[in-house]
Formats: C-alpha cells, structure tokens, sequence
C-alpha cells in the first residue's frame, strides 16, 4: 500500500505515448458530429488522486464549437481562404501569411521601387545648389532635370520585351544593378564635364525603364488576380517612400558629405540589394525551394496562367505592335500613363523649387512640404489596393472596379491643384499637395493593373509602350513647366492647364477602358 501523500510512479500503461511523464491528463473525445469542428486537444497536468486513480475527464468547454470567422478587411485581399478559429489560429494565419514566399517577393520589388525613386529624386534636390553654383536658368535646370527621363524614353519597351522573354527576376536584377552604378559614378563625372554628368543621368533612365515592367511581371507569377491590386499597392508603397526617402535625406547627406554624397550612398545600396535578390528570390513559385505546399497551391489556383513558350517559339515570337494599338484599351491605358507621369514628374521635379520661389522656404524645408504627399501616396496606394481587391471580391466588375480607381486617381489631383493654386502659405499648399498626391495613388489600382489583364502574354511590352508615352508626356511637362516659369514668372498657369488635363484624361479612361482580356493575337 502507498503511504499517504506520496504519488505512484507513472507507468507506460497509464499515459499515452505523445505526453511527457510529467504530464498526466485524459484526452478529451469531442463527439463525431463535432469532431471535424472542434479545434486540437489541449492536454492539462493535474495532480493524481491519492488512492492511485487519475482525475475524472474535465467538464465540457463552455463554448460552442468554433464556426468560421470573416477575416479581418486589411487582410481580406491578402490572407488565403482558412478558417481562423480561435485567436491562436488566426495569429499563425497571419503569421504564415507575413512569412510567405510571395510576401517576400512584394518587400524586395517595394524596396527596389524604393531605390529607384530616391536615385532618381536626389537631383530635384541637388539642382538647387547646382543652379546657384552654376549660374543656371530654370528653363535650363528643366533641361538637366529631364535628362533622366531622355533614357527613359525608349528603354521601357525593349524592358518590356526583354521581361517578357527572360522574365522579371533577370531584368529587375540588371537593372538595378545598372542604375546603381549610373547613380555611384555620378560625382567622377560631375568633377570631369557637365555633358559627362548629363550622360550618367541618361544612364540611369535608361535603366531604371526596366522596373516597373519587371514588378509587374513578378507581381503577374506570383500572386492570384484578387492580390494583384494589394501586391502592386504594396510594391509601389515602396516607389513613393523612394521619393520620402531622397527628399528628406538628401539635404541631411549634402550637409555633411556635399552636393554629391546622396548619390554615392544609395549607388551603394543599390548594389547591396541585387546580392539579396538574386540570392534570395526566385522568378516564379515553382523554382522556390523554400516555398511550402500549401501556399504553391494557394498561388497556383488564384491565378490564370499564361501558356509558356519554349525557347524557339520565343525567338520567332515578335510582339504584335499594330495589333496592340489597333485596340482601344491599348489609348486608354497609354492615355492615363502619359497623364499620370506628366502630373507625376512635374510634381516631382519642381515642388521643391515651388516652395523656394513662391513661398521663400530654404532648401531643407522644402524638401519637408514636399515629401510629406508621398508618405500619403504610399499609405493611400495600398489602401486603393486593398480597396479594389474588396470590390472584386464582392462581385463588382474588374472594368467597373478599374474605371472607380482610376476616376479617383484622376479628378482628386485635378480638383487639388486648383486647391494648390489657392493656397496662401506653405501648411495650406503643402496639405493641398498632399491630397493631390495622395489620391493620385489610385491610379495604381486602375491602369497600372489593368496592363496585366488585357494583356497578361504582353504585360511587359505593354507597360512598357504606355511608359514611353508617358515618358514623352513627362519630358513635355517638366521642360514645359521651367519654360512657363521663366515667360509668365508663375507656377499657377501651369497648374491650371495639368487639372484641365487630369479632367480630360479621366473622361477618355472611362469611355475606352476594360478589365476584360482582348484578343491581340486574334485568335478569337
């Protein structure tokens, strides 16, 4: 017999073989009705009863089994289809999702986007020192400014065709690495000849023209058509902090290391993201390693894929030019890219000579009133996103749902400059430029999608004939903007006649636009 207060030794018959031999415990049968409803068994130590006997079973959890929960609306458009029983449940939903593969993919394109951006907005800070320290005109501070988007012009259509071939992975990957050395080398040629210098510029646009050809086509492999929006929201979140990033930073770096110092550090960082992308990310889920199944699976059901060609039926492959422009969805969508980066880069490029000329702000707070808006855009953008992966879900059309962001991302910008013009201090113009901006953002979810599903076998090339004519459009912009400057000696005139375009653009983009795929090899 057992002296009082002392346990028996725990034998093997006595406990189940998963439970460690400091727990004792009676699994729980839920009953068959409920068995596939009822989360796992949760086993609890208790004490064994003196005589020798374990406890009897635990009362019944004072709950109903578990039912399906809805998700919550910011993770609706991202999280895959399961059931969130139970908070410890959804945690590792969430948990799982933030460690996806595809989550992964969208960091590194916002992160490149990001780069891009700050490589390309540090000279709308450095020109005005160059200006004083040179002796420039603002119609020739224009020229310098769009000498960026001189390589820009052409390079987004070859871009397009090389990522169509060779797939977005390769292409992001050189680059990025490209722009970062036209970025890293631009001191060495400042320090030899202004033409030297412009020459580094037109470099660097000439590369950068691959970016936003090769995120849509990474975008395209690795994310089902009700993420796409929310992908892209969260890829171009990354290309507006770019902006932020150089703006702020900027002023900070010229103080310390000189005109020049921005563009040799983010050259530098340039370089260090290509080692983590081409190391760490694969061109599509299939060539992931680390992918799991489930989320393979989760990719490859949420997407209409698009055949793949074999090596020979590539090199015979030549884009069908006349065809894609034969197509009205074809002017619609370059028709809002040409007026989205006229908007863009005029506010880009002369917003901080904006706030210098008409409100007398040095330079470093105008690189604040002038950054604060791409902070919205960013935040703005991949709501826009999530918002339009709601409508689609719910039912609404992709056209419809595509026309709605574009409107907003059209007649917001337009109906805010003219706010802008108003304003007599720079709190005033600069909250009026944040709106502008911010709202501009839904045009991400409007025809920057909408090039992958008119055309998803010639997303790239598309993108990337729509990008030249927004490149023609912004060059126009920008060296239209110094020359309006320098005859009319204001900012407000052109401001006007950009919201009479937005004005334009939108009515054209909801006439013409469609959310449906078109058949550009005619074979239907």
């Amino acid at each position: 017999m057992t002296p009082p207060g002392k346990l028996l030794p725990l034998t093997r018959s006595l406990l189940p073989p998963s439970v460690p031999p400091s727990l004792t415990g009676r699994r729980q049968r839920p009953s068959p009705a409920h068995a596939r409803d009822l989360p796992p068994p949760v086993w609890l130590p208790h004490r064994l009863h003196a005589h020798g006997r374990l406890p009897p079973p635990a009362p019944p959890l004072p709950f109903a089994p578990p039912r399906r929960l809805a998700r919550p609306p910011f993770l609706a458009s991202a999280l895959p289809a399961a059931s969130t029983g139970g908070g410890g449940e959804g945690q590792a939903v969430l948990a799982e999702f933030l460690t996806s593969e595809r989550v992964k993919v969208a960091a590194m394109l916002g992160l490149a986007l990001a780069l891009c951006n700050a490589d390309r907005v540090v000279m709308s800070v450095a020109i005005v020192p160059l200006s004083q320290a040179y002796g420039w005109t603002p119609s020739f501070a224009g020229v310098v400014q769009s000498s960026f988007l001189w390589g820009y012009l052409v390079s987004p259509i070859i871009g397009g065709a090389l990522v169509d071939y060779y797939g977005g992975k390769r292409v992001m990957a050189y680059g990025v690495a490209l722009w970062s050395l036209a970025t890293f080398l631009s001191p060495w040629a400042a320090a030899r000849s202004l033409w030297l210098f412009l020459a580094t510029r037109v470099l660097l646009g000439m590369a950068e023209g691959v970016a936003l050809p090769s995120m849509n086509n990474m975008v395209l492999r690795w994310f089902p058509h009700t993420e796409r929006s929310s992908a892209v929201g969260i890829a171009m979140a990354g290309f507006q902090l770019g902006n932020t990033i150089g703006l702020l930073l900027s002023p900070i770096i010229m103080s310390r290391a000189g005109i020049f110092g921005p563009f040799v550090i983010f050259g530098l960082f340039g370089f260090l993201w290509v080692l983590v992308w081409i190391s760490a990310i694969s061109g599509t889920p299939a060539e992931n390693t680390q992918i799991s199944a489930h989320e393979l699976d989760y990719i490859t059901r949420g997407r209409k894929l698009v055949k793949t060609q074999t090596g020979s039926e590539k090199l015979r492959k030549v884009p069908p030019f006349s065809k894609l422009l034969s197509k009205s969805p074809t002017w619609a969508l370059i028709s809002a890219n040409a007026m989205h980066s006229w908007g863009y880069f005029v506010i880009l490029s002369w917003m901080p000579v904006y706030f210098k000329t008409i409100y007398h702000v040095n330079l470093r707070e105008a690189a604040w009133f002038s950054a604060l808006p791409w902070v919205m855009m960013a935040v703005l953008g991949y709501v826009a996103g999530v918002v339009s992966d709601t409508l689609i879900r719910n039912g609404t059309s992709i056209t419809l749902t595509r026309k709605i962001m574009q409107t907003i991302g059209f007649v917001g910008p337009g109906v805010a400059l003219f706010g802008l013009n108003a304003a007599n201090n720079p709190i005033t113009a600069s909250a009026w430029l944040t709106i502008a901006v911010g709202l501009k953002s839904f045009g991400h979810s409007g025809f920057l999608v909408n090039l992958q599903e008119i055309a998803p076998q010639y997303a790239g090339v598309l993108h990337g004939m729509s990008n030249t004519a927004g490149t023609f459009a912004a060059i126009l912009g920008t060296v239209g903007a110094g020359f309006f400057v320098d005859r009319m000696g204001s900012f407000r005139g052109f401001l006007i006649l950009t919201s009479v375009l937005y004005f334009s653009s939108t009515l054209f983009w909801d006439i013409f636009a469609t959310g449906e795929r078109v058949d550009f090899d005619g074979t239907g």
